[in-house]
């Protein structure tokens, strides 16, 4: 027991090289991902004065014909492209929620998983932000509508049109993580 203690401790090797200083960095390129198996919402924003930017947003659409595992890495290649063409730091992404029917919930969680592997194997901090959190950050009530969320997303990016509902949601989580992490919260962020 004594020679195990007297070893110095062995050191983990992290599984990614560190792409991007992590802690209170300030993010200037963030994602947005708003996971669906046949409509991911996807939007990055660059942070910067006098207002925030969109740099692209879209939904990632699979056809209904499509065998699951073929719409997975269809949403895997969208992201790792614009990852890779936009080179965001950190990824927000929509944080889980209660399905009474756990058939999507399945689903809902292979399409998130994908979502995190992407991010993750680009070397991204990734963050958790609850839906009620980004409509509160957004409109000022948890329980906004997806309209009243792209509107105000829209007024906010300054876009000649309102995106469509899951990119909005996507813009929506990168605006409420640039907020958050430049303000004080009671409820801090959750990094995964």
């Amino acid at each position: 027991m004594q020679e195990r203690l007297a070893k110095p401790a062995r050191k983990v090797a992290p599984l990614q090289p560190e792409t991007a200083p992590r802690g209170n960095c300030r993010h200037e390129i963030i994602l947005g991902i708003d996971p669906s198996l046949r409509g991911t919402g996807y939007g990055i924003i660059r942070v910067k004065k006098p207002h925030a930017e969109a740099l692209v947003f879209g939904t990632i659409h699979s056809p209904p014909a499509w065998p699951r595992s073929r719409c997975l890495v269809n949403t895997a290649q969208v992201l790792k492209d614009q990852i890779q063409k936009y080179h965001p730091t950190v990824c927000a992404i929509e944080g889980l929620f209660f399905a009474q029917n756990l058939q999507t919930a399945l689903l809902m969680g292979e399409a998130r998983g994908v979502c995190l592997l992407s991010a993750a194997e680009a070397g991204l901090d990734i963050f958790e932000i609850a839906a009620r959190k980004v409509k509160q950050a957004m409109v000022g009530f948890g329980a906004a509508q997806k309209l009243a969320v792209a509107k105000m997303v829209q007024r906010l990016l300054h876009l000649t049109e309102a995106p469509a509902a899951d990119a909005a949601d996507a813009l929506a989580l990168a605006l409420t993580f640039a907020q958050e992490s430049r303000s004080y919260s009671l409820t801090p962020l959750k990094m995964l």
